[in-house]
C-alpha cells in the first residue's frame, strides 16, 4: 500500500511538471498587434545578457531561420571573446552583400549595456516577424542588417560581474595595484559589504552638511546655512589601503575611449583623453573597420550608447565645419525628424554644438571616412519614468518606490570600516540610472528598432522605371532609360563623392550593339553627355535620392535587351524589352 502511495504521488508530480513545462500552443494565445506570438526563439526582453547569454541568443536565432539570418564572429575581443554579427536579410531573395544594407552596434563603452539588447531586438523581431508581416517580408527582399550586438564583450561581463557602479567600467583597461595592497582589482573598487554593488558611504556627525530629506529618508540633500547637519559624505564604497586620503584606487595605468579610437578627427591622449596609441589600436574597433570596408552595401549605421535620450550625429570635432555637407544635413534632419516622433522623449542633436567636443569617434569615421549616414542614439531617458518631459531631483526616488517597489535602491545599512569607524553604505544600484528597468527595456528596445528599420527604409531604392525607343532609320535605335530612386537617401553621399570612397554608380545595357552612350542632361532641350569609352556601360556619380537619372543609347539592330543599374550602396535592378 505505501509504495502504491509513493508511486502515485511521483505520477502526480510527472503529470504536474509536465503540464507546467509545456509551451502554450499558438491556438492558445491571441496575437498582440506589432509583436511575434509565437516565437521560434524565446527571449525575454526584461533583462539583460552576458556576453555567454548574447552567444546562445545568436546562435539560437541564426539556427531557427537559416533563410533569415547567418551568423558569423568578425574578430576577438582582447580577452578572446568573439565579436557575434548576424547578418539578417531574405537570403532566397538575392546576394546579401549587393543589397542596400544597415549596420548596427552596441555596447561600445563597458556600462552602456542596453544597446546590446536593442542590436539583438532588432535581430529577433525582423525573423520572427518575417513569416506574418508583409513590411518585414518587403525589407528583407530589398535590404540587409547586419548586427553586432557587443563590440566591447569584455567590458560588457566586468560590468555585470565585477562590482561597479552605473558609471563603471566605461571602457578596456590596463590594472595596476596602485594602493599597494598586494592585489590588482580590475573593477578598481573595494566591494565592502561583497553585494557586488558600489554605493555610496556616509557617517553620522552633527557637523555635517547633509540631511536625511524629511519627504524621502533615503535621500541626502545639503542643509541650508544656518541648520545643523545630521551626516557626512565619504565618498564611493571602498578602502583607502596607502594612507593618502584616497579610495578605491587600485584603477588603472591608463583607462582608454574605445569611442575615441577611430580613423576620423582622431586625437592622442594630450588633447582628446581616453584615446590610445593610434587610430584603430584596439581589436574590437579594428575588427568592426575591417568588416566595414569589406562591405561597401553599408549605407546607414546606428550605434547604441546610454543615455540621456538622445539621437546624435557628428561631428564632434568643434573645428569641423565642412565634413557634414548641408545636402547631407538635409537627409540627417529628415530622418532624426521622424525618430523623435518614433520615441518620445529623444531629442535630435548634433555632438559638439549640444554636447561637448569628441574627437576620433565611431559616429564621425562612419560618415567622414566612409560617405555613410550614421547615428549614435543615447538610450533611457527620464522622460520615460513619468511620461512627462522634466524631472526635480526626487524623481528617480519617486519612480523607484511606486514603480519598481525600492528594488532599484539598496537601503542605508551599518558596517564597520577599518578606518572610518562605524558607517552606512546604500544608494542606488548599478542597474539604474543609466540603464532601463525591465519593464521599459522592451517598449523603448521596439521604438528604437523601428527608428533603425525606417533609416535602412530608406537607404537608396532603384528601378529602370521606363525605356523608350525611338527609330533613327538605317537600322539605328534610340534607347532612353530613366533610372528612378525612390527612397531619401542618394547613392553616395556628398561625402562620399567629395573623396570618391566608392566607384560611381553602373548603368548598362546588354544584349543589343552599342555605338554611343550618354548621360541626358536635359531631355525636353535634348543636352546630353557622351561617355565615349566603354558605352554600353555608362558610369552615373550620383542617383539622388526621391528623384531620377535620365541615360540613352544609340543601337545597332532590334534584338532583346536589359537594362541594368549597378550601385554598391543602392543595390541592382533591371529592366528587359
Amino acid at each position: 500500500m505505501k509504495r502504491f502511495i509513493i508511486k502515485n504521488i511521483a505520477l502526480a508530480i510527472g503529470i504536474t511538471t509536465l503540464s507546467v513545462a509545456r509551451a502554450q500552443t499558438p491556438e492558445q494565445l491571441f496575437k498582440a498587434a506589432g509583436s511575434p506570438v509565437h516565437p521560434k526563439v524565446a527571449v525575454s526582453w526584461n533583462r539583460y545578457n552576458d556576453h555567454a547569454a548574447i552567444s546562445e541568443i545568436v546562435k539560437k536565432i541564426a539556427a531557427a531561420h537559416p533563410d533569415l539570418a547567418k551568423l558569423e564572429s568578425i574578430g576577438k575581443s582582447y580577452k578572446g571573446r568573439d565579436l557575434w554579427c548576424l547578418t539578417i536579410t531574405d537570403f532566397k531573395k538575392g546576394d546579401p552583400n549587393k543589397k542596400p544594407a544597415m549596420y548596427i552596434d552596441g555596447n561600445i563603452h563597458s556600462n552602456e549595456v542596453q544597446g546590446s539588447e536593442f542590436a539583438l531586438y532588432t535581430a529577433w523581431y525582423l525573423t520572427e516577424s518575417f513569416g506574418d508581416t508583409k513590411f518585414i517580408q518587403e525589407l528583407l527582399e530589398d535590404k540587409t542588417f547586419y548586427i553586432v550586438p557587443s563590440i566591447n564583450p569584455d567590458g560588457r561581463d566586468s560590468y555585470f560581474h565585477a562590482p561597479n557602479t552605473a558609471s563603471t567600467p566605461r571602457s578596456g583597461v590596463i590594472p595596476v595595484d596602485n594602493d599597494r595592497d598586494g592585489e590588482v582589482d580590475e573593477d578598481g573598487y573595494d566591494d565592502l559589504d561583497g553585494d557586488n554593488e558600489i554605493l555610496m558611504m556616509r557617517r553620522k556627525n552633527p557637523n555635517g552638511r547633509y540631511k536625511a530629506d524629511p519627504t524621502e529618508p533615503r535621500r541626502m540633500i545639503q542643509v541650508g546655512p544656518d541648520e545643523k547637519g545630521e551626516y557626512e559624505l565619504l565618498g564611493l564604497e571602498g578602502i583607502d589601503n596607502d594612507g593618502d586620503g584616497q579610495v578605491n584606487e587600485d584603477g588603472y595605468t591608463f583607462e582608454y575611449d574605445p569611442n575615441r579610437d577611430w580613423g576620423w578627427g582622431w586625437q592622442p591622449n594630450n588633447i582628446q583623453g581616453g584615446a590610445y596609441k593610434y587610430p584603430f589600436s584596439l581589436p574590437e574597433n579594428r575588427a568592426v573597420m575591417e568588416f566595414v570596408m569589406k562591405h561597401p552595401n553599408i549605407a546607414a549605421a546606428q550605434s547604441y550608447h546610454n543615455s540621456g535620450g538622445m539621437i546624435l550625429r557628428g561631428p564632434g570635432d568643434p573645428t569641423d565645419q565642412v565634413t557634414y555637407n548641408a545636402q547631407d544635413v538635409r537627409v540627417y534632419d529628415v530622418i532624426a525628424k521622424k525618430g523623435e516622433e518614433l520615441m518620445p522623449g529623444y531629442r535630435y542633436l548634433v555632438v559638439y554644438k549640444d554636447l561637448y567636443a569628441a574627437y576620433g569617434g565611431e559616429l564621425d569615421w562612419f560618415y567622414g571616412g566612409r560617405g555613410v549616414y550614421t547615428y549614435s542614439n543615447e538610450l533611457w531617458t527620464s522622460y520615460l519614468m513619468f511620461n512627462k518631459e522634466g524631472r526635480d531631483d526626487n524623481g528617480s526616488y519617486v519612480f523607484d518606490r511606486y514603480l519598481l517597489f525600492k528594488d532599484a535602491f539598496v537601503d542605508w545599512h551599518e558596517f564597520d570600516h577599518p578606518q572610518y569607524g562605524k558607517i552606512e553604505i546604500g544608494g542606488f544600484k548599478k542597474n539604474f540610472g543609466r540603464a532601463h528597468p525591465g519593464f521599459l527595456l522592451e517598449s523603448d528596445a521596439h521604438r528604437n528598432m523601428s527608428f533603425s528599420v525606417y533609416h535602412c527604409f530608406h537607404t537608396p531604392k532603384l528601378a529602370v522605371d521606363t525605356l523608350i525607343e525611338k527609330d533613327l532609320g538605317d537600322g539605328l535605335k534610340q534607347i532612353t532609360a530613366v533610372i528612378s530612386n525612390s527612397r531619401i537617401m542618394p547613392t553616395h553621399s556628398s561625402q562620399d563623392l567629395k573623396f570618391r570612397i566608392e566607384r560611381p554608380d553602373y548603368i548598362s545595357i546588354s544584349g543589343a550593339k552599342v555605338i554611343a552612350g550618354m548621360i541626358v542632361n536635359n531631355a525636353d532641350l535634348d543636352l546630353n553627355t557622351e561617355q565615349k569609352n566603354s558605352a554600353s556601360t555608362i558610369e552615373v556619380n550620383n542617383i539622388p535620392g526621391l528623384s531620377t537619372v535620365t541615360v540613352r543609347w544609340i543601337v545597332q539592330g532590334s534584338s532583346k535587351y536589359t537594362v541594368t543599374v549597378d550601385s554598391r550602396k543602392g543595390g541592382i535592378a533591371s529592366k528587359s524589352k
